[in-house]
């Protein structure tokens, strides 16, 4: 395992959800709209404002094959994109992945 990957998979284990994004992507603002009308409590790094962030992001591809932002994790859990977070939202499971993370602001 790379440095990098290990890095990155440190911080996936550290946090309850994380959402790997660039700050100018329309899918990464529309999955933290979404986890923020939630009130979820959640970990954003922004790849292109991170000194190693195509390492970084490099590194993501390794762990969850998945090259593309957003990149999101929940409960360590791989779940896959701003189109995969929002079919969890709609199905109302996402709320519910949040309740088992212990991510939801009481």
């Amino acid at each position: 395992m790379s440095q990098a990957t290990a890095r990155v998979q440190g911080l996936i284990d550290q946090n309850k959800v994380v959402v790997f994004s660039k700050s100018y992507c329309p899918y990464c603002k529309a999955t933290k709209s979404t986890l923020s009308s939630l009130d979820a409590e959640f970990t954003v790094y922004e790849l292109d404002q991170l000194p190693d962030g195509a390492e970084t992001q490099d590194a993501l591809q390794v762990i969850s094959g998945q090259r593309t932002v957003p990149n999101i994790f929940i409960n360590q859990k791989h779940i896959g994109g701003n189109s995969d977070l929002q079919s969890l939202s709609q199905s109302g499971e996402l709320k519910k992945l949040l309740r088992e993370a212990n991510a939801l602001k009481l």
